[in-house]
């Protein structure tokens, strides 16, 4: 009986699988081989669907459960790596659990890189990118994602400006208003940037500086005031709506 993919067990392996040999056995690392053995209980013989952020989607069968270090046997490839629109998420960091969900939300909706922008009215001093990093994987795990977006270093936004690439376009989300976000995305497509500011929003000096940056257009998201998190989310699901995938 063929194994139902959809009740099969997907997990994210960092450790490119299309190198796997001539016996096509891998090792899982120690978190993947941990949720198997010891969470999911999977025995040999048992399915798993892997994918490595490289070359795509894989079946495999576990051959030696083990918390610390999981042999699998590859199958078949089940798809590549998804094509991902060149489309950046440069948000000032928020509090722990409202950064989560923006991270995540941000690997859903299919954005290629998240940037940390350090603000003056910034309220995170340290930012857990380990902890970012997980919260997209296990939003990639489940919503069959095969690729993960880049995450970047805090930067600050004067930085962020000063080496802004005009090839790219910046889509600046400005709380004092600005053109209609969805006129202004009809008319640009990858690669561009979406710019989410703090909690506090941005200093008069920041709005300056980011409007003087090239390729800027400053855009309204309604007549709502909508918090940083919503404000991310919201932007990027009109762009990805309004711009076919690549």
């Amino acid at each position: 009986m063929t194994a139902d993919l959809s009740t099969t067990p997907r997990l994210f392996v960092d450790i490119d699988l299309a190198g796997a040999g001539v016996t096509g056995e891998v090792t899982l690392p120690p978190p993947a081989s941990r949720y198997l053995a010891q969470v999911m209980r999977r025995a040999a013989g048992d399915r798993v669907r892997l994918f490595d952020d490289c070359s795509g989607e894989w079946s495999a069968t576990v051959v030696m459960p083990h918390r610390k270090a999981t042999v699998v046997r590859l199958g078949s490839r089940l798809g590549p790596r998804e094509t991902v629109a060149d489309l950046w998420l440069c948000a000032a960091p928020l509090k722990r659990g409202r950064i989560d969900w923006v991270a995540e939300k941000a690997c859903e909706l299919g954005v290629a890189r998240f940037v940390p922008v350090l603000t003056a009215r910034t309220v995170v001093d340290r930012i857990n990118l380990d902890r970012l990093r997980a919260h997209m994987i296990e939003a990639a795990e489940q919503c069959g994602r095969t690729a993960l977006p880049e995450l970047v270093e805090p930067v600050p936004l004067a930085v962020l400006l000063a080496g802004w690439e005009p090839t790219r376009a910046l889509i600046f989300a400005d709380e004092t208003g600005g053109a209609s976000l969805a006129a202004t995305l009809r008319g640009v497509g990858a690669p561009a940037a979406i710019l989410i500011g703090p909690e506090g929003g941005f200093t008069p000096d920041e709005r300056a500086a980011i409007r003087a940056a090239p390729r800027v257009t400053a855009v309204t998201l309604g007549p709502r005031i909508l918090r940083a998190d919503t404000a991310a989310v919201a932007a990027i699901a009109v762009w990805q709506a309004l711009t076919p995938d690549p």
